[in-house]
C-alpha cells in the first residue's frame, strides 16, 4: 500500500487538511472525512451524475477524481451554494418548480446546472438538457428539472432569490449549519 498523502485544499471557502490514502476519492473525502453528505455515491462508474461538484469552478464527477489530485485546489458542494440561510437560485428554482421527487440526483443536477449557467446564463431547453445529459434522475420526466434551471436563469438575471416559506426546524437547520461554517 502506498504512503499516505497530506492534502489542503479549500472546500466551500474553507481550507481543509488531512491525511489521506493515495487512492481515497474525492466523493469519499468530502463525505466521510469532511461529512459533507449532500454529494452522493451513487454509481461509482461515472453514468449518474450524482457526485458532481465543482472543481476549481468547473463541474467533475467526484467520483472520478482523486482526492490527491484536488490538492492546492478550490471545491464547492452542494451545501456551499447556499449563502448562510438564503438558497442559490438553483435550489429555489428546483423548489418552485418540482423539480425533484427522491432527490437523490438533486444535488448532482444542481450543480451541473451551476456549472452551465455560469457559463451560459440563458440557456435554451435543449442546452440545458445538453449540461445535464450526464447526470441521470430515475423518478422524473426531466420536464421540471429544465423548468427548474429556467426559473434559475431567470432568477439570476434580475438578480432576485424569493425566499422559501420554511419550517421552523427548518430554518433552524439552515440557521446551525450556517453557524457551524456548512455554507458558503
Amino acid at each position: 500500500m502506498a504512503d499516505a498523502v497530506r492534502i489542503s485544499l479549500a472546500v466551500n471557502g474553507r481550507t481543509q487538511e488531512a491525511t489521506v490514502e493515495p487512492r481515497l476519492l474525492l466523493v469519499h473525502f468530502l463525505r466521510d472525512t469532511l461529512g459533507l453528505t449532500g454529494t452522493h455515491v451513487g454509481c461509482d462508474t461515472s453514468n449518474c451524475g450524482a457526485c458532481t461538484v465543482h472543481l476549481d469552478g468547473v463541474s467533475v464527477k467526484s467520483c472520478t477524481v482523486l482526492a490527491v489530485q484536488a490538492d492546492g485546489g478550490e471545491v464547492t458542494t452542494i451545501e456551499g451554494l447556499a449563502q448562510g440561510t438564503d438558497l442559490h437560485p438553483l435550489q429555489e428554482g428546483f423548489w418552485a418548480e418540482h423539480g425533484l421527487q427522491c432527490g437523490y440526483c438533486t444535488p448532482g443536477m444542481i450543480m451541473a446546472a451551476a456549472d452551465l449557467l455560469e457559463r451560459n446564463p440563458d440557456p435554451s431547453e435543449e442546452e440545458i438538457r445538453h449540461g445535464l445529459a450526464g447526470n441521470l434522475c430515475r423518478c422524473t420526466g426531466y420536464h421540471n428539472i429544465v423548468k427548474a434551471v429556467q426559473h434559475a436563469a431567470q432568477l439570476q438575471a434580475r438578480g432576485e432569490v424569493p425566499e422559501p416559506e420554511m419550517t421552523p426546524r427548518a430554518a433552524a437547520n439552515a440557521q446551525e449549519m450556517a453557524e457551524q461554517g456548512l455554507g458558503a
